[in-house]
């Protein structure tokens, strides 16, 4: 590739506040703020007909992704580098919003079964950075300067869009309320004045942060040490107990402890049943062990995906005090209910 930086380039990152940050007062630098996508981070590199799509990690993902790569060549400039997120947009419940779970089941070995979902789950990009365009290196310009030549490149409309963005502290923290509802997980706030830094903690991030309280339904076993990998959390709608997710985040010390606190609650000496069936790792060792539902753990959370937790939930503490048939889908926030095109820039 013919560009003035090569792939792959570790992306700049986040480190994590507790709330939006304000607009300084009497001078310092400038917050621009942007809704958090909540997708495959990725950096599109195009040279003509060459298409990378570099992951946080660096590695190409054009090949799992190859209706991107046409929109890339159609929507993008024909030499350029540009910093967003890769997600799958999807209509769920009347809107269009974000698919965490068809976005990762996006990722699959087969060729015949990337080329199903290209069609079936197609991707788009949501672009937030330039880095260069044609022969000019923009990482050592300004984020205000970036930005307004990403907006002049990029039209949006299509599979390619611009994010949207506010120097306003206010609307940013109605973002961080209202926007979840389009399956966004927080704001992001980044110096106007800053330049492009890779791999370094440059910009804050401000996630939702929520707890509640679950029917332990049963744990995975751990692949290495002979204790807990995963608790398996149930909230009940109605009388039907559904398993939403779970919390795997433990020492190895705690998994062992664990393993052996929940013994007396199986179903049973001997019995592991089918866990969900996950198409992304259709390979993988999906099998539980079942729990009569008699302990409530409170947990850390940040988003639902329809009746599921989004992302893995980190374990509080037991809450022996609460009846389990009191865990209900009840407790939990509704986000309103927004767009994905209410979160891009001039759509």
């Amino acid at each position: 590739m013919r560009l003035p930086i090569k792939p792959p380039l570790k992306p700049m990152l986040a480190k994590p506040a507790k709330a939006v940050p304000a607009q300084p007062d009497g001078g310092g630098s400038a917050w621009l703020y942007e809704p958090k996508w909540d997708g495959f981070r990725a950096i599109i590199f195009r040279d003509g007909e060459e298409v990378f799509i570099c992951s946080r990690n660096g590695k190409d993902l054009a090949r799992y992704f190859p209706e991107l790569v046409d929109a890339a060549r159609e929507e993008l400039p024909t030499r350029c580098i540009v910093d967003g997120e890769l997600v799958v947009p999807r209509e769920i419940d009347g809107r269009t919003r974000l698919d965490w779970e068809a976005l990762s089941e996006r990722i699959h070995p087969a060729d015949s079964r990337v080329r199903l979902l290209a069609t079936e789950t197609p991707s788009q990009f949501v672009a937030f950075d330039l880095l260069a365009l044609d022969d000019t290196d923009y990482t050592g310009q300004p984020l205000s300067v970036r930005r307004a030549k990403l907006l002049e490149v990029v039209a949006g409309g299509g599979s390619c869009h611009v994010t949207s963005a506010t120097e306003d502290a206010a609307t940013a923290e109605g973002w961080f309320e209202s926007f979840e509802g389009a399956g966004l997980d927080g704001v992001i706030a980044k110096k106007l004045d800053g330049v492009y830094v890779p791999d370094k903690r440059e910009m804050i991030k401000v996630k939702h942060a929520r707890t509640a309280d679950c029917v332990l339904v049963g744990y995975r076993p751990h692949k290495s040490v002979p204790g807990i990998g995963s608790l398996l959390l149930g909230l009940y709608d109605g009388d039907k107990l559904e398993m939403i997710g779970g919390a795997s985040a433990f020492t190895e010390v705690r998994r062992k402890q664990l393993l052996a606190e929940l013994q007396p609650l199986r179903v049973g000496d001997d019995v592991v049943s089918d866990g969900d069936t996950n198409r992304w790792k259709s390979g993988a060792d999906r099998t539980w062990v079942p729990l009569r539902p008699e302990r409530v753990v409170e947990i850390a959370y940040d988003q639902m995906e329809g009746n599921r937790l989004r992302h893995a939930a980190r374990f509080l503490r037991w809450r022996d005090d609460r009846d389990p048939l009191s865990c209900t889908y009840d407790q939990l926030e509704v986000p309103v209910r927004y767009d994905f095109a209410d979160v891009l820039a001039g759509e």
